[in-house]
């Protein structure tokens, strides 16, 4: 793969390894023993996702450097716009997981990644409002984008930014409200996914999931919100009987899209058994972070072996 043919999209990756490294973080108070953090099962997790960025980064930039037009298509094309949110909350993930060994770094990362994303979210309802986007070019990359605010009050409580996690929840939170029904409106109304983005269902996980963790730990109050992680079971189950048949699926970096999410819901489900003991919910946690690593380990390893073999495709 050259850099002009670098998705933006791989920042999906980033997510998916340094997520599933904090979600076994939040889980390890409920399995001690089997689960240390930070130890030896988080934070390679986290280190895979921290060099997966460090590479990306230099690389993206010498594409918007040599091929200008490429990224103009990267932000421009209805199908990959959503995937450009990835890059903002990659990166605000990227600060999470230093948060504990680098502070000052990772706050610095963090208000990058909180001012990208708006910038991008405001460009991306530009192009909504212009009437430029069909509902058929709807998928759920644009959670990412639109929807990613929802990420950044994890590492950013972390870091000491409560009051500006605030602001860009309230903001994502309004955005999924809007874009969830679309997107199942979108499910019906129109023609299928292309088959190589049909893993990107899956970031529905991701609203209900983290509107409820990171809501209740913005708003402790808001217990109301846990309602939410029951949609996140009811849509897991869902997704993954829609995903039956995914070895059928064409391979691509779209497949990344599988991974953050299951993290979101595993961090969801310690979230939610840490505040209500019990085994069943304590099982539901073990199980949800059982299939996230599988699922992350199971796409890293496929896409190493498309890295190898140069049998990516663009999307």
């Amino acid at each position: 793969m050259t850099v002009r043919d670098l998705p933006v999209g791989y920042y999906g990756a980033v997510m998916g390894l340094v997520g599933l490294g904090l979600a076994a973080r939040a889980a390890a108070p409920l399995f001690p023993g089997a689960v240390r953090a930070p130890a030896y099962f988080t934070e390679p997790w986290v280190a895979l996702g921290v060099a997966l960025f460090l590479v990306l980064v230099p690389a993206y930039a010498l594409k918007l450097v040599k091929h200008p037009k490429a990224v103009k298509e990267d932000f421009n094309n209805p199908l990959l716009l959503g995937f450009c949110g990835a890059l903002p909350v990659g990166m605000a993930l990227v600060a999470g997981g230093l948060a504990p060994y680098l502070p000052p770094l990772g706050s610095v990362l963090w208000w990058i990644a909180f001012f990208l994303l708006l910038a991008f979210q405001a460009w991306a309802l530009v192009r909504f409002f212009r009437g430029r986007v069909a509902l058929a070019q709807v998928n759920g990359g644009w959670l990412i984008l639109l929807v990613g605010g929802i990420v950044l009050p994890g590492p950013g409580v972390a870091l000491g930014h409560a009051e500006a996690s605030r602001i860009v929840f309230a903001i994502s939170s309004a955005a999924a409200a809007l874009l969830v029904p679309l997107l199942l409106y979108r499910a019906i109304a129109a023609p299928p996914l292309p088959p190589v983005l049909s893993p990107s269902w899956f970031i529905l996980l991701v609203p209900p999931s983290l509107i409820y963790a990171n809501g209740v730990r913005l708003y402790p109050e808001a217990t109301a919100l846990e309602n939410l992680y029951f949609v996140a079971l009811v849509f897991a189950v869902g997704l993954f009987y829609y995903a039956r048949a995914s070895w059928r699926w064409p391979y691509g970096p779209s497949w990344w899209a599988l991974t953050f999410p299951l993290d979101a819901l595993s961090y969801a489900a310690a979230r939610y058994a840490q505040d209500h003991p019990g085994p069943l919910w304590k099982a539901i946690a073990g199980v949800a972070l059982g299939a996230a690593t599988v699922v992350v380990a199971a796409v890293l390893l496929r896409w190493l072996f498309g890295v190898l073999s140069g049998a990516l495709r663009r999307i």
